[in-house]
């Protein structure tokens, strides 16, 4: 048995949190692990980690892959070149795990939770017994509240113990959605599929050939990357309007827990902790008379009156106001973004790596300034850059600083300049956190001018 791990979006509907570069999939949402983390955690208790593949995008490779070694030492990730939604990502996974036509698959997303394991388990027994006569099987859930930025799955009979599906319905409009309700024969689709590698094959053969026809396990280089031939000209399109919405060997298995979705901002106000009027409130907020609203602040003061139903994200480049009943259209607002190449799509000022993080202050026609915070007994790797110089001050705590074959300690308010091209690193040895303002000058100052040659977060391929 395969389980393939979906985590090559970029969550759209979760912007301006989200974003291509640091995308839903690597978010703490609910605590204790990021989506990513939470799915693999949920992988190994339906089977072994060596048969555990996740798919990612090649730009979040390195975080997913650092995320992941917390789980398990070795972990299997397939990157794409590009995302071209569900479809081609599962397409490329089967073809990279090559296993027997019998094999059960188990496809997972990341953008949900469950609080109970065994009820999990128990559906997806109950599946791998559908599927092993010829079912792809869906697991759905009771819908809790009216959403229409989730699928419905409408049911109809029982053939030999296993319920058939009537009709999957992928993000209604309001009037469908109440209809659905009215019925009481229609889930919540939670995007869990499970098939024989057989069936999702011919599948495959069937319905989208002109993805099959170009998928091989030859697409993958030595690190399991897509080599980019094989994506650039294969649609874009969701596994449920390719075949889940076409096969007439559609099954279903009720998922008997609590399933919580974190795909919109809606969704996650209504999973989430919320105070006595409905509110979640985190950051600098002040809400007056406010109800049945979110409202984050990551840095700036955010003040509310008088509103309800409303979704309010700041962050330090962009700021969210939108009904809840519109959460689910968030995406569209982001399409028209990437229209028109505004850079809040891509990366926040805030970056998060394995070491700390680093904030933007201002930059222009080459020159940009930095805060950068190393938590106490991390390093960046030893790295040079082709294009660009750097200036470091150190603001708090205390640097240890290699710069080609020397190694310096600044303190506060002491400072050292980096040339174009010198081997350097910066390291934290103290227990306090360590604070310094970073000046780049050049030519070119993208985040992609660097050579690593050293690094203790195995991001060296």
């Amino acid at each position: 048995m395969k389980c393939i791990i979906l985590a090559g979006g970029s969550g759209e509907r979760l912007w301006p949190i989200s974003r291509e570069l640091y995308p839903k999939s690597l978010l703490n949402i609910f605590g204790g692990q990021t989506l990513v983390q939470n799915a693999y955690s949920l992988a190994q208790s339906i089977t072994g980690d060596k048969n555990i593949i996740t798919i990612t995008n090649i730009r979040q490779y390195s975080d997913t892959n650092l995320q992941l070694k917390k789980m398990y030492d070795a972990p299997i990730i397939i990157s794409e070149p590009m995302s071209k939604n569900t479809a081609p990502a599962i397409a490329s996974a089967i073809s990279f795990v090559e296993g027997k036509r019998d094999e059960i698959i188990i496809i997972l997303p990341v953008d949900f939770s469950v609080d109970d394991k065994d009820k999990f388990i128990e559906a997806i027994e109950e599946a791998k017994q559908a599927a092993r006569k010829g079912y792809i099987v869906a697991l759905g859930v009771k819908p809790a509240y009216k959403e229409k930025g989730l699928g419905y799955i409408q049911i109809d009979t029982k053939k030999e113990k296993i319920t058939t599906v009537k009709q999957f319905i992928e993000k209604p409009d309001d009037d469908k959605v109440e209809e659905l309700l009215k019925r009481g024969d229609s889930f919540w689709n939670c995007g869990i599929y499970v098939a024989k590698m057989s069936v999702l094959s011919d599948a495959y053969r069937k319905y989208m050939p002109q993805i099959n026809k170009k998928f091989s396990r030859e697409m993958f280089d030595e690190n399991n990357k897509i080599e980019y031939e094989y994506y650039k000209d294969i649609p874009e399109i969701s596994i449920d309007y390719a075949i889940i919405e076409k096969t007439n060997k559609l099954a279903f298995v009720e998922l008997k827990c609590e399933w919580k979705d974190y795909g919109s901002w809606h969704a996650i106000h209504n999973n989430i902790e919320t105070d006595k009027q409905n509110n979640f409130i985190k950051g600098n907020v002040i809400a007056e008379k406010t109800q049945d609203s979110f409202v984050y602040s990551s840095k700036e003061l955010v003040a509310t009156s008088g509103i309800k139903n409303t979704i309010v994200i700041e962050t330090e480049d962009a700021v969210l106001v939108c009904d809840k009943s519109r959460a689910a259209d968030i995406n569209k607002i982001v399409k028209e973004l990437k229209k028109q190449k505004d850079e809040t799509t891509t990366e926040r000022k805030t970056v998060f790596r394995p070491w700390g993080f680093y904030t933007c202050l201002n930059g222009g026609d080459g020159w940009l300034t930095k805060i950068i915070t190393v938590s106490p007994g991390h390093k960046l790797s030893l790295q040079s850059h082709n294009h660009r110089s750097e200036h470091w001050v150190v603001l708090e705590g205390t640097a240890t600083v290699i710069l080609n074959d020397n190694t310096y300690t600044l303190n506060k308010r002491q400072s050292i300049d980096i040339p174009v091209q010198a081997k350097h690193s910066l390291q934290n040895l103290s227990k306090e956190q360590l604070k310094i303002l970073e000046v780049q000058k050049g030519d070119y100052i993208g985040e992609d001018d660097i050579i690593r040659y050293e690094d203790m977060y195995g991001r060296i391929k």
